[in-house]
């Protein structure tokens, strides 16, 4: 079995669709999503269309949830700029995305842990370029109670893959749609594949026309994304 993972597609449809390119030529059963699905400067309503037509089995992230339940004059500049852009059909697919769910009881899905879609699992949050991972306690701690051996979390837009153990896989597949403190534009993503009842996972980086997203975010009015999408070296502060 062969399982796409994307996540952090933030409006960015250039780069999803050289992700989907990328995915049909490696062979999947399927592709699963772990959300923050629109909310970026890019393309919103195009990722809206394509992603709405996938059908995609999807967890909500937190700027999913915020486009969803926060007044636009109270949300911050690139989710407001995303909900107007938005139709009303899209809104609808966003409050019918779960917070967590399963693959055939093997996967587990969610956006930040289990508990909290604000809240990151692997990684700790940026100290400017710096990201670390946090100590073995913490990581499994944020396990507890999740009987599956697969565990898959986005977020902080970092591709990780731990093991735990009691042999539990813990995946962040990283950014689709921005990437920050890479050092690369790549949109990224993991493909998990089970052989003889164990699962493994290859983190995947996938060129696009990332100078074209970047003139989509110059021109709809957001000039500071266009670093960290054409070189990833720029941290994520003050984006959003």
């Amino acid at each position: 079995m062969r399982i796409a993972v994307i996540s952090d597609i933030h409006g960015n449809r250039l780069a999803l669709e050289a992700v989907e390119a990328d995915i049909a030529m490696v062979g999947v059963d399927a592709t699963i999503n772990l959300g923050d699905l629109f909310a970026g400067p890019m393309d919103p309503l195009g990722t809206a269309d394509m992603l709405a037509e996938r059908g995609y089995p999807t967890v909500i992230g937190n700027h999913d949830r915020w486009l969803v339940n926060t007044a636009v004059e109270k949300q911050a500049p690139v989710d407001k700029f995303t909900a107007e852009q938005l139709q009303p059909v899209h809104f609808e697919y966003l409050r019918s995305l779960p917070a967590t769910r399963d693959i055939e009881g093997e996967v587990f899905m969610c956006h930040g842990t289990a508990k909290s879609d604000e809240e990151p699992w692997l990684d700790n949050w940026w100290n400017g370029r710096d990201m670390t991972l946090p100590d073995e306690a913490a990581v499994t701690a944020k396990a507890d109670g999740l009987d599956f051996p697969v565990l898959l979390c986005g977020h902080t837009h970092v591709s990780r893959v731990v093991r735990l153990r009691d042999g539990r896989m813990i995946v962040n597949p990283g950014a689709v749609g921005l990437q920050v403190n890479y050092g690369a534009p790549d949109a990224r993503y993991a493909v998990l594949e089970r052989h003889a009842g164990r699962w493994s996972a290859s983190l995947r980086a996938v060129s696009y026309d990332h100078e074209a997203a970047a003139l989509q975010a110059v021109g709809n009015g957001f000039p500071k994304w266009a670093e960290p999408l054409r070189t990833g070296w720029v941290g994520a502060t003050g984006l959003f």
